[in-house]
């Protein structure tokens, strides 16, 4: 009597279950008559518990409408055509790559009468994938994986890269789709402030990557010709860089830069990936070189913008002096050979200056689109130049002519000191002298009367041959060959 009844409720409570929708769905034939028959491999209980339990028979087996014809064998019965329902999911699945390869929906979705919610559960959908994708069952070992089996639902699953039903073909390794893809996932979810925060991740990462050479590439456009994520961590096979096992662990860093750089050697791994220019404690010479970088321009700027400012307000009233003086006839405008015209600079000198105007207008241009790669223009710039490889060329153009005319200024200062015949004395005393480039003591004296002469406080002074501020734009061009160029060098 027992076993009666426990085979009886299941069959009334999935009649109870159906029969509104059939109704309303104008469903010819009952559930539970239909179980009469298949309910040796159908479970009641199963059913009515399953995502479909409110959905009679005949909603999908649509073919059967006459239930004598039905048993009889005259109905034959079609291929459930989920898209009746399933419009969304059915119109991504047939964008996806599962549909090019033949996996239609009972592929991953076995059993469709006691099917239940995947809501909420990556763990069956890791386990649906792993049965065709055995190649990456070495993702449940992976950080992802195990936050997925412990029930994280915050870690990535498969569907959270590639979706549920539109999944699409990554194409050529080495395409643009494909390189953007294996970034761009990453940052679903590693961007994603209130994520990382609740799962305790660095925030860093992205940060720092899109500081980066390779981060300010992938956002002008340009995700093939540089490394994402993936290239570096793996797509699957994700784990921390204390592993052993991880291919960002020390002792195989060489191997993993060596799959995009040929040449990369234990010293080339030394680079900071991730450096995060304000972490003192774990980067401090990169915290010091950006101190004393931003401190020194920032102090050159302010120095010579007040400079400028005070200049061009005690030149106003020197200017308004002076007219004065003119109208009342204190002073004769009258200049001794006024129309005598001198050379100032040879040849030489204006072609050196001509390469510095080329080679620093082709540096910045093609420079300041990496530095401000999150700006629309900067990507406009990088299209015109034909993309960032095109603009790499141009740039080490543009340093090769730096390069040349560094190398005529250190020419010109040799010769300056040892050789030139016109000029008196030895190597130090030309250094220093009224002739020379060089800072000297003159110059103190002269910074201390401009500003006097600033504030009303004394005479404009005089100078030597050369100014101070002169002295300082030339003295520019060595340390910015030594700060830039140098560090070009080791990016070259």
């Amino acid at each position: 009597m027992v076993h009666v009844f426990t085979r009886i409720i299941p069959l009334l409570l999935l009649l109870a279950m159906a029969q509104p929708a059939a109704a309303t769905q104008g469903m010819a034939i009952d559930p539970a008559t239909c179980l009469g028959c298949h309910g040796d491999k159908i479970s009641a209980e199963l059913m009515a518990k399953s995502v479909h339990g409110k959905n009679g028979c005949t909603s999908c087996h649509v073919e059967i409408v006459e239930l004598a014809k039905h048993m009889r064998g005259e109905v034959a019965v079609g291929k459930v055509q989920c898209v009746r329902c399933h419009k969304k999911e059915s119109a991504e699945h047939a964008n996806s790559i599962h549909t090019q390869k033949g996996v239609q929906c009972a592929n991953c979705h076995t059993d469709m009468h006691s099917h239940t919610s995947w809501n909420q559960d990556k763990r069956r959908v890791l386990a649906i994938c792993v049965k065709c994708h055995k190649d990456e069952r070495g993702f449940a070992q992976s950080v992802h994986g195990k936050g997925v089996i412990a029930g994280n639902q915050d870690s990535a699953a498969c569907n959270d890269c590639h979706a549920l039903h539109e999944i699409q073909a990554l194409g050529d390794p080495s395409s643009h789709t494909n390189r953007e893809f294996h970034t761009k996932v990453c940052l679903r979810c590693h961007a994603d402030e209130k994520l990382v925060e609740r799962n305790k991740i660095s925030k860093v990462a992205v940060e720092s990557y899109m500081e980066s050479y390779h981060g300010k590439n992938y956002r002008l456009g340009y995700p093939e010709k540089v490394a994402g994520c993936a290239d570096c961590h793996t797509a699957h096979a994700i784990l921390p860089s204390a592993d052993p096992n991880s291919s960002v662990h020390p002792n195989n860093l060489v191997k993993t830069c060596s799959s995009c750089h040929k040449k990369g050697s234990a010293l080339f791994t030394k680079f900071y990936a991730h450096g995060e220019h304000n972490d003192r404690e774990n980067y401090p010479i990169l915290y010091y070189t950006f101190i004393a970088m931003t401190g020194l321009l920032v102090s050159t700027f302010a120095v010579f913008w007040l400079h400028t400012l005070l200049w061009m307000i005690r030149g106003f009233v020197e200017n308004r002096e002076k007219a004065a003086a003119l109208e009342e006839g204190h002073i004769m405008h009258h200049v001794p050979e006024g129309h005598s015209q001198y050379r100032r600079f040879r040849r030489v000198h204006v072609f050196m200056h001509l390469l510095v105007i080329i080679s620093f207008l082709g540096l910045s241009l093609t420079g300041l689109p990496l530095k401000f790669s999150d700006q629309a223009w900067a990507k406009v710039l990088m299209d015109l130049y034909g993309g960032a490889p095109n603009a790499a060329g141009f740039h080490r153009i543009c340093a090769g002519i730096t390069f040349v005319y560094f190398a005529m200024a250190i020419y010109m200062s040799i010769h300056f000191l040892f050789i030139r015949k016109d000029i008196k004395g030895n190597p130090l005393q030309r250094l220093f002298g009224p002739d020379s480039l060089c800072p000297n003591l003159r110059d103190i004296s002269d910074v201390v009367g401009m500003v006097r002469w600033f504030f009303f406080k004394g005479p404009k002074p005089t100078f030597e041959r050369w100014t101070y501020w002169e002295k300082f734009d030339f003295i520019a061009v060595f340390w910015g060959m030594f700060a830039i160029g140098g560090s070009g060098l080791m990016l070259w």
